[in-house]
């Protein structure tokens, strides 16, 4: 049976069924053009509900939010007390029912249990089921089963129970089965129905300085926002002196001390940042007193990586009380585990086993969304490795972590391990999948200099210049590019454009097929994904370099999911203009034109004709690209740099670039104000650009 929604079903609690259902929701934002998420019972607000709130906010949906569910506890108890569930059921598929008439795909989640366990005597998630039109999807928790046989047996007295009400599911998540266990659980697993076998992920269910800062109501007294995603292993009482504690100390503690122990915070810093002790994942005070501002201005003015420090007014034994009552989720602020969760489910789902059952009316504008789901899709299997030289920069870290975690392709570092490994564990971050080569060490820096001295004789280089230019960073990574130690290379959070680039024309050099590097920025737009060239390399092309400019930029738009249209861009549209500029955009247009008949290409357009519909249809009423262009090629380099930046700033737009094309070997720029989430999208557009195939 075809079906145009999802019904992820689960009667256990703490199965994980957020982590499924983000890869569900991350999938169906690519493939459907509007999707809507449906909770059919929920407490008593939807806008506090977290599994509403989440999903409406990460994805983001466009439904209004009190569409998002059924009926709330309170109606349920209501219609039980007058002995008419069959009411719930009703007004759930009612409210379900208007959804589906609006929106192209409906995901919808059980609710958990223990919400109506101790008032209701039936699995009211089995009754939904069997009233709602979806296809099920059912999530089992195989965490603390022993071994592959006791999962076998637990999934098949579920699907037994699922058949009394005949009920099929269209898949099956077994999902926090024990890591050593978990090949042979899917040799055991029948797979008459597409089964898919999650490992345990010890982080998810540990809480984060935020959780528990939230669930406590504790003030959070530190300023770096970012360290407040660090995972809690343990909480620990510090009552001791302090050469006692710190015996104590084990890597991802919480520390919880009255709020005058100064020594204790001084010492807990310390020990931060000695490679003698383990990392500590924060600190609270509790009390209602707080280290005076002399001590905490000394411990924030160490320009080192901050340790969280939070503050309660409740006395210690209860403060330790209550934040052994955190439940840990998967929240908006999680990043990490954000990324954890879908690098697991994108590992270990293969979502093209049941997708074929689905009704999927594929979306046809390429949004944000869906370009950075393909982004991430098609480098994920790309299988290749970026090298990220600025190890120096928490950004870089942060993004390496979490192309490691997504499973986006393998990350090289340049610099000491020992120092990449000690700085990392400060920001609470896991890098030991990253492989580290120090510049300082490698076997092969000399061999790199005569190569280079061999690339670069003919320009006046001499071997001593050769080994000097190795010690320089980009020189030094871009020879590990050249090399082929690594696939592509990603640089410029600490290091000026021509500082990127320049050793990658004197090394890679262009395509044989290329007469000149240019490059492209991926405008992401509210609702559009739009290319724009030239805005970083090339300051005053001639007809043309601007012809090949808009040829290569239509080859990277196509190759990234985006139908080119290309506007060839000017002060004038049509003919309605005169001068030398213009003259340049027409005769750049014919060029590309005469050199790539198949490409849809028209010039010189106004940037407001090429992209109003209204406006195109006043100015230009006869062309095929005016008001709907998604390639701008801009006349010269002024106008492509400050109108980028405008629109930027403006619309609130993501600009990902300059993405350099023409190279033999992808080496893209970043800005030195970029964002962690910008790194991550530049990688993975490096990795789709490294791929072989």
């Amino acid at each position: 049976m075809q079906s145009k929604s999802i019904y992820l079903y689960t009667n256990e609690s703490r199965a994980g069924s957020r982590l499924i259902a983000m890869g569900l929701m991350e999938m169906l934002k690519y493939e459907v053009q509007d999707v809507a998420y449906f909770k059919p019972i929920i407490h008593t607000d939807a806008q506090k509900d977290e599994d509403i709130t989440f999903f409406k906010s990460y994805f983001p949906l466009k439904q209004p939010i009190q569409s998002a569910y059924g009926i709330t506890l309170l109606e349920l108890k209501e219609w039980i007390e007058k002995d008419q569930l069959h009411h719930a059921y009703e007004q759930i598929l009612e409210r379900f029912s208007a959804l589906e008439k609006e929106y192209d795909f409906i995901l919808s989640q059980s609710v958990d249990n223990r919400d109506i366990e101790n008032f209701l005597d039936v699995d009211i998630n089995i009754e939904i089921a069997k009233n709602l039109p979806c296809s099920l999807l059912c999530l089992l928790n195989s965490k603390d089963v022993k071994t592959p046989q006791e999962i076998v047996q637990k999934t098949q007295l579920m699907l037994l129970s699922l058949q009394k009400h005949a009920l099929t599911p269209q898949a099956l998540f077994l999902n926090r089965i024990d890591p050593p266990i978990l090949e042979e659980t899917r040799e055991e697993i029948s797979q008459d129905i597409p089964t898919f076998c999650l490992p345990e992920a010890a982080e998810l269910d540990l809480p984060t300085i935020e959780e528990i800062a939230t669930h406590i109501k504790a003030t959070i007294l530190t300023q770096d926002t970012l360290m407040l995603d660090r995972s809690v292993k343990q909480s620990k009482v510090a009552a001791m002196h302090v050469e006692h504690y710190l015996d104590y100390l084990q890597e991802g503690d919480l520390i919880i001390v009255p709020g005058d122990r100064h020594d204790i915070a001084i010492a807990t810093y310390l020990a931060n940042l000695s490679k003698n002790y383990p990392f500590i994942a924060g600190l609270l005070f509790t009390g209602g007193m707080q280290p005076p501002p002399n001590i905490i201005s000394l411990i924030e003015g160490a320009n080192l990586p901050i340790l969280p420090m939070l503050s309660i007014d409740t006395d210690t034994q209860s403060a330790a009380i209550l934040v052994q009552e955190v439940s840990p989720h998967i929240t908006l602020s999680s990043q990490r585990k954000i990324s954890l969760a879908i690098g697991l489910f994108n590992r270990y789902v293969d979502i093209n086993r049941f997708k074929t059952s689905l009704t999927l009316s594929h979306a046809q504008t390429m949004t944000p969304v869906r370009f950075i789901y393909a982004l991430y899709e098609k480098a994920r299997h790309k299988k290749c490795n970026i090298l990220l030289p600025e190890s120096d920069d928490d950004r870089i870290l942060r993004a390496a972590e979490i192309v490691l975690r997504r499973g986006l392709c393998d990350i090289t570092l340049l610099g000491d391990a020992k120092v990449i490994k000690q700085k990392s564990s400060a920001l609470g971050l896991d890098l030991s999948k990253a492989t580290i080569i120090n510049p300082h060490t490698f076997e092969k820096k000399e061999a790199f200099a005569e190569k280079f001295y061999a690339l670069r004789k003919d320009k006046g280089v001499i071997l001593p210049m050769a080994r000097e230019y190795m010690s320089r960073m980009n020189y030094f990574a871009t020879m590990l590019l050249y090399e082929g130690y690594v696939d592509g290379m990603v640089s410029g959070a600490t290091h000026t454009t021509r500082e990127t680039i320049k050793p990658a024309f004197e090394i890679i050099k262009m395509k044989a097929d290329t007469t000149l590097i240019s490059s492209v920025f991926f405008m992401l737009l509210e609702d559009r994904v739009l290319v724009y060239a030239d805005c970083a390399i090339n300051p005053d092309p001639d007809a043309k370099a601007l012809a090949h400019i808009a040829i290569n930029s239509a080859q990277t738009a196509q190759k990234f999911g985006i139908k080119p249209r290309v506007a060839m861009l000017s002060y004038s549209s049509g003919s309605s203009g005169k001068g030398t500029d213009v003259q340049k955009i027409q005769e750049a247009t014919l060029l590309a034109q005469k050199m790539a008949p198949d490409l849809p290409i028209e010039g010189p357009l106004q940037y407001d004709a090429a992209i109003d519909p209204h406006v195109a249809a006043r100015k230009m009423p006869q062309s095929h690209i005016a008001g709907k262009a998604t390639v701008f090629i801009f006349p010269d380099l002024n106008t492509g740099n400050n109108t980028y930046k405008a629109v930027q700033r403006s619309a609130n737009a993501v600009a990902i670039g300059p993405i350099l094309q023409g190279l033999k070997k992808p080496v893209n720029d970043l800005s030195r104000g970029c964002l962690t989430e910008d790194i991550v999208y530049t990688i993975a557009i490096t990795a789709i650009q490294a791929a072989k195939v």
